[in-house]
């Protein structure tokens, strides 16, 4: 199969289940839901870690948390130390350009493997999140964590601002760049909406017509499940505390859909330039996003756990060789990101062990591997990790008691299986799988990550001096001011 250019575009946050092509009620993305019926949708895609520096740190290397000792957490930036997919394809000798959102560590001299970084957002002064690094139970609850509710609403912000100019960026480069280039091309369009503040432009907000909008699914206490994780989570990053009353929560829910419909509005910007120029015929286009976000299931808010809302994110693809208006359930990840650059491109480089090309998968390759993802992240005091197959997620605590629940027949997760007697010996199997996949016991590695943690905030000045810095709810766009806590 010839070579073609690659378009991949990389937004923030976004829940799998937040596509008007997978069916959900209120979320509008028409521009996503128009790439998808000229490819391949995966209703069953996952990142390596639900929250951004990890993500995005696998997203580039393909290769796990566990398996590179490092990038454990929002403090622990990718520094290129690690050979990328942006090394592979620029050390082949094609133009692979990166616009927007990096999270990377960013300083310099360091080389994330990017012929070029336009308009790149890294963490702040290459040190990023350092309260994360505090994980035991003398972690203090983070003070920005309130600002989610209250900045909720019509308007603009940094961060909408900021996407705007990112589309705007790709298609200068698609227009004036690309015809130039004499190989195939990356180019790697990294949003930051729907990430919060949820703050949406009016048009967006109103449009979700916000006081008939439905309370989240387990939102009443009542409801909500128990288990000492999710506990752990609540009591450090304290989102719902903040959150007063029923109208609260649906000014939160516009702001979140209605950024979903900016940011669909911004891609569909982007994809209109490559119909313009000719492209799309020598293109093929991923979409994704770094992780999910729970918007408020069960009373939770932002990333960090490992349900489907959560560790779970879209993922489309479309161009040549690729079938169109088709649904593929394999269980697929982002680290299969780096072997569909590869294929894509023509680049004879090999993959990290354990990836597929999301091509083959479109077409009806069945890899046999496991699809895993890791959180040794801000309000864990201990690793979570879990395991997906074509029907099950096995999730795995270090101490805390396991979950699991059965897709094909609770797809919405009510019904924990975790500690039911008639599912030890699946339990069983699934822990064997998961310890093998992640070459070592996931204690081993929770320790790991907490020692990786612990020299890094000595180094730092201890946990004081860390304190003493503040929170940061979220990093700012190149030329905004960081909002410490």
């Amino acid at each position: 199969m010839a070579a073609k250019n690659l378009l991949v575009i990389l937004s923030d946050e976004h829940q799998p289940r937040a596509l008007s092509c997978a069916g959900h009620p209120v979320a509008r993305t028409p521009n996503l839901d128009a790439l998808a019926r000229r490819g391949t949708r995966f209703s069953a895609a996952y990142t390596p870690s639900p929250i951004c520096v990890p993500a995005r740190a696998a997203l580039a290397t393909g290769r796990t948390l566990a398996a590179m000792g490092r990038y454990f957490d929002n403090a622990d930036p990718y520094d290129g130390a690690v050979p990328s997919w942006h090394h592979a394809v620029r050390d082949a000798g094609h133009t692979v350009v990166s616009i927007g959102k990096l999270h990377f560590r960013g300083l310099p001299g360091d080389d994330h493997g990017f012929s070029e970084e336009r308009l790149a957002m890294h963490v702040v002064d290459g040190k990023g999140d350092l309260l994360a690094l505090i994980r035991d139970e003398t972690a203090p609850p983070r003070k920005g964590a309130a600002k989610l509710a209250a900045m909720a609403g019509p308007g603009e912000s940094d961060y909408t601002r900021y996407d705007r100019d990112i589309a705007s960026e790709a298609q200068v480069w698609l227009r004036e760049e690309a015809p130039r280039q004499d190989r195939p091309w990356c180019l790697f369009v990294s949003l930051v909406t729907p990430h919060f503040p949820l703050i949406a432009p009016p048009e967006h907000y109103y449009a979700t017509e916000p006081e008939r909008l439905a309370l989240p699914k387990l939102y009443a206490p009542e409801e909500r499940p128990r288990h000492p994780f999710l506990a752990d989570y609540a009591r450090t990053i304290p989102y719902d505390a903040a959150v007063r009353d029923e109208a609260t929560v649906r000014r939160m829910l516009a702001g979140y859909y209605g950024l979903v419909a900016f940011m669909d509005e911004q891609v569909g910007r982007i994809l209109d330039c490559l119909e313009q120029t000719g492209l799309s015929l020598s293109t093929r286009v991923l979409y994704a996003s770094d992780h999910g976000d729970n918007v408020g299931a069960r009373g939770l808010w932002g990333k960090s756990t490992m349900y489907e809302e959560s560790v779970g994110v879209p993922m489309i693809l479309a161009g040549h060789g690729v079938p169109p208006r088709t649904v593929v359930a394999t269980p697929v990840s982002l680290l299969d990101v780096f072997p569909t650059v590869l294929d894509t491109l023509g680049i004879a480089a090999e993959a990290p062990a354990g990836t597929a090309s999301l091509v083959s998968v479109a077409r009806g390759a069945r890899p046999q591997r496991e699809v895993i993802a890791e959180y040794h992240a801000a309000g864990s005091r201990q690793a979570a990790f879990m395991l997906r197959d074509a029907r099950w997620k096995y999730i795995r605590y270090v101490d805390y008691p396991p979950q699991l629940f059965d897709l094909d027949s609770d797809p919405e997760e009510l019904v924990d299986l975790g500690e039911s007697p008639a599912h030890a010996s699946l339990r069983a199997g699934f822990e064997a799988r998961l310890v093998a996949a992640l070459g070592a016991d996931p204690a081993e590695i929770d320790a790991r990550a907490k020692a990786r943690q612990a020299a890094t905030l000595a180094a730092e000045g201890g946990r004081e001096a860390v304190m003493a810095r503040g929170d940061l709810p979220y990093s700012p766009p190149p030329g905004a001011r960081p909002a410490w806590s």
